[in-house]
């Protein structure tokens, strides 16, 4: 698999990585797992989707924060691993939406990270998942975007 060619294909350019807002690392390799802390959909430190869902932003706004969160997971990944060589498969995306009290959309905005796997790494970006709303997050931030990757 010829991630870094599927990157280009798709446009995306991998960040540098952000620095944590507290204590903590962005990733962290245990065994053959990598645990992606969950990162927000920034650009060059700022944040780039803010508010809540189904208030704020829309449905389509989100899917793109969600996006640009898992970008960010992807170069917190890539810290750990230096090769693209070394992913065996993402195991399992969790998704944190800030959401307005009537929003339900939450599968849907997560779409946007889960398609951003499967885009980039074919059958080995399918994965497990979790979409979650939540109230609030830090720099109320649209979305957080956590991911756990298998490696040889």
């Amino acid at each position: 698999m010829d991630v870094a060619g599927r990157l280009k294909e798709l446009g995306i350019e991998i960040p540098e990585v952000s620095p944590p807002l507290a204590a903590y690392v962005p990733a962290v390799k245990a065994g053959n797992l990598v645990f992606v802390s969950g990162q927000l959909p920034m650009v060059k430190g700022e944040l780039a989707f803010a508010g809540k869902l189904g208030r704020d932003l829309t449905l389509e706004q989100g899917q793109e924060a969600a996006r640009l969160a898992a970008v960010n997971c992807l170069a917190a990944l890539f810290k750990v691993i230096e090769n693209w060589d070394r992913l065996e498969m993402i195991v399992k995306l969790t998704g944190y939406i800030q959401s307005a009290d009537d929003f339900s959309q939450q599968p849907l905005v997560l779409n946007g990270a889960s398609q951003l796997m499967e885009d980039v790494f074919g059958s080995c970006g399918r994965h497990s998942r979790a979409a979650l709303g939540v109230n609030a997050l830090p720099l109320n931030a649209a979305c957080e975007i956590e991911l756990i990757a298998l490696i040889n």
